[in-house]
């Protein structure tokens, strides 16, 4: 199980809870697939997938979980198609005009008749807990999704202090600095992938990508004012990813690593993926501490 993405929370105090324990509380709300008039759900699933039966999956002092969300597929076109015929044939059949809120009594209608008939589509989100470090990882750069399973998790243990990452120096500005000294710090070394936004106006944005970080056109770039939004980076020869300035960590890659295990013999679908997972979760723990120190460290929140 290797992640693409890194959304970060810390949790702002220490939460007191056992493997054991988060997979009663978890239990509670399982996924459960749409009924026939539900036009989503989302519900906790085993990080195994169909290897396994368990709700959390622990590997040393790190422990997996995945929420799934089920979402009935209902093209607002296709109601509005329906909708349209069922108006049109009314209006002849009865010589008079449909207005909008009998209208609007139709197209509920639709929708409520096409509803239990529209395919569905299941979105897996994983995270895990690092309850040594006090961080929550989600594999996705989307804040809603992020926010859906917080708010999941929330509702099975009660309440979860979590806050996204708060760190004494502004990462825009070190990255900048990074990119004009052509240099990074704490085992980063810059990859050939950044974007630019000129401060004073947000629509002024330049986005490179294999491109070499040192040449004079970012040069300029950097002496007319413009700052790195954000930055590809490779960590100890081991991680590469483009950190944003919210400290969103996108389109990660373990060089090398995938390969490896991918060549290794297993006996099972569950040995593979504690492999992966400890070897992930090892190198990002290293990570994040370097990204963090880089920063000037985590604002304390105790």
């Amino acid at each position: 199980m290797w992640f693409k993405n890194a959304r970060l929370y810390c949790l702002t105090r220490e939460l007191d809870i056992t493997p054991e324990v988060l997979e009663e509380k978890l239990a509670a709300e399982g996924f459960a697939p749409c009924g026939g008039h539900d036009k989503s759900s989302l519900g906790w699933v085993s990080p195994l997938g169909r290897e396994g039966e368990m709700l959390t999956h622990t590997v040393g002092r790190f422990t997996m979980i995945c929420a799934q969300y089920q979402e009935r597929l209902l093209p607002a076109s296709v109601i509005r198609d329906v909708t349209d015929e069922r108006v049109a044939a009314l209006e002849e059949r009865q010589g008079r005009k449909v207005y909008r809120r009998e209208r609007r009594e139709i197209q509920d209608d639709v929708f409520a008749t096409l509803l239990p008939r529209a395919f569905v589509r299941n979105l897996q989100l994983h995270a895990y807990l690092d309850l040594q470090d006090r961080l929550l990882v989600i594999n996705t750069t989307s804040a809603p999704r992020a926010e859906a399973l917080l708010n999941l998790l929330r509702e099975c243990l009660g309440s979860l202090p979590v806050a996204l990452p708060e760190v004494k120096r502004a990462p825009s500005e070190l990255m900048t600095r990074w990119l004009k000294e052509r240099k990074a710090t704490d085992k980063f070394v810059l990859e050939q992938e950044c974007e630019l936004y000129n401060p004073l106006d947000a629509a002024n944005v330049v986005r490179c990508k294999g491109q070499d970080l040192h040449g004079d056109e970012l040069k300029s770039h950097l002496a007319a004012g413009k700052r790195v939004r954000s930055l590809g980076v490779s960590w100890n020869s081991v991680v590469s990813a483009v950190i944003d300035e919210d400290l969103m960590i996108k389109r990660l890659r373990f060089e090398g690593m995938r390969e490896e295990t991918a060549n290794e013999e297993v006996e099972s679908e569950v040995q593979k993926f504690d492999q992966e997972f400890a070897l992930m979760t090892l190198e990002l723990a290293g990570f994040f501490q370097s990204l963090f120190k880089a920063f000037g460290g985590l604002v304390s929140r105790d």
